[in-house]
């Protein structure tokens, strides 16, 4: 498997790695410059040369991979090859000097739009520019129609569509553990049954929900009631989204504040 290869299955699985790559060589090496190893949890793919040199950078991979996904920087390492110098794993003797750039891959964030309306297009079209893993869901076909989508050609995100035509709801249980759903649909009968359902699916991020105090006050009540959900739980619910001082009504302004409100999620709990 190639390293781009091994990449792209770590970020399709969502597991974290580091991609370690020859930054530069003097002399005898076992590689040359340019050589690259993706370290996963788990699993290794490609090879930057074997012996010292590789071992003792899969560890630090690895230490690296279990370090919070914001506070991971990549590293310099450097290697004398040469049989005065005892590695960790052995000596290589090969006489150059070798360093080793370890450059981490974290687990990007992931965001779940039930609703691409109008404010939700917008949304989607301000998400796609980082990168993420980005859910767009909606039950009516219309709303996401290649033509309707194309504005999204050139993403960075990875683009998950969904169409849910009967229950929407189930599209919670496919989503991986951690993703912030954001609710925003045409229908207050399937926001309903979406808060309904994301209180009762496991390991999700932050909730939130798009509408008026008076549609909250009315959601609340059939949370706890019909719903079971004890207020605690109610209250894992963000609405209004987006950031307070942005009062404008407009789906792009609307949009703005919602996706800059929730970088600052990212950025307080990581993806």
């Amino acid at each position: 498997m190639t390293w781009i290869a091994a990449v792209a299955r770590l970020r399709g699985r969502r597991e974290a790695g580091v991609l370690v790559t020859v930054a530069t060589v003097r002399g005898h090496a076992p590689r040359k410059a340019g050589a690259k190893l993706v370290v996963g949890r788990t699993g290794v793919w490609g090879s930057i040369g074997g012996g010292n040199i590789e071992a003792v950078a899969i560890d630090r991979a690895r230490e690296l991979i279990d370090v919070p996904g914001a506070e991971a920087q990549p590293e310099l390492m450097e290697f004398a090859l040469n049989d005065k110098v005892t590695g960790r794993h052995g000596v290589q003797c090969c006489g150059g000097t070798v360093s080793v750039f370890l450059e981490p891959l974290p687990v990007p964030p992931a965001v779940a739009v039930f609703g691409v309306g109008h404010v939700g297009l917008e949304l989607a079209r301000i998400l796609a520019r980082h990168d993420l893993d980005l859910h767009l869901i909606d039950s009516r076909s219309d709303m996401l129609t290649a033509e309707r989508l194309a504005v999204l050609d050139d993403a960075v995100a990875h683009l998950h569509v969904h169409h849910a035509p009967l229950l929407p709801e189930e599209v919670l249980e496919e989503l991986a553990p951690g993703t912030h759903v954001l609710i925003a649909t045409h229908d207050h009968a399937e926001d309903a049954a979406l808060c309904d359902a994301a209180l009762r699916t496991p390991g999700l991020g932050s909730i939130g929900l798009i509408g008026s105090a008076a549609k909250w006050a009315r959601f609340r009540q059939r949370l706890a009631k019909e719903g079971g959900h004890d207020p605690a739980t109610i209250d894992r619910i963000k609405t209004p989204i987006g950031l307070p001082g942005i009062t404008g009504k407009e789906p792009a302004t609307i949009a703005v504040s919602v996706a800059a409100d929730l970088l600052l999620t990212f950025q307080k709990t990581g993806p």
